[in-house]
């Protein structure tokens, strides 16, 4: 499956009193990098859409105010109502940080729902 690519700049605002990125930026940047992959896949109807299910986090090596990165996004399993999907934080080709997340489609009763095909065809 295809890979998306983000790229980010730190600012001073993302760190916390020793310059280091703040642990729940990371989360903030993410869904940014997936906000930006899934532009242009609008969910069709009164469908909820995708929500967070499960998350995990692994921070290898710390960003610091400037750095710049990107967050590479791809999806790792497509079920019928859940995606896995992996997010890198790869600064100078170095991983910085992981995160592995997998989202629920959800239909408008808030249940899950199978995931439109043409939706899935325009991600791989």
């Amino acid at each position: 499956m295809k890979t998306h690519v983000f790229p980010f700049t730190i600012a001073y605002a993302d760190t916390d009193a020793e310059g280091i990125v703040y642990h729940a930026r990371y989360l903030e940047i993410a869904e940014r990098a997936r906000m930006n992959w899934l532009r242009g896949h609008v969910v069709v109807g009164d469908d909820i859409g995708f929500v967070i299910r499960e998350l995990n986090i692994k921070y290898i090596q710390p960003l610091r105010a400037a750095d710049e990165f990107v967050v590479e996004t791809k999806m790792l399993d497509v079920g019928a109502a859940v995606v896995k999907i992996e997010q890198k934080f790869v600064k100078d080709g170095k991983e910085c940080a992981i995160i592995n997340l997998k989202v629920a489609y959800l239909g408008a009763d808030m249940r899950p729902k199978r995931i439109p095909e043409q939706f899935i065809a325009g991600l791989v």
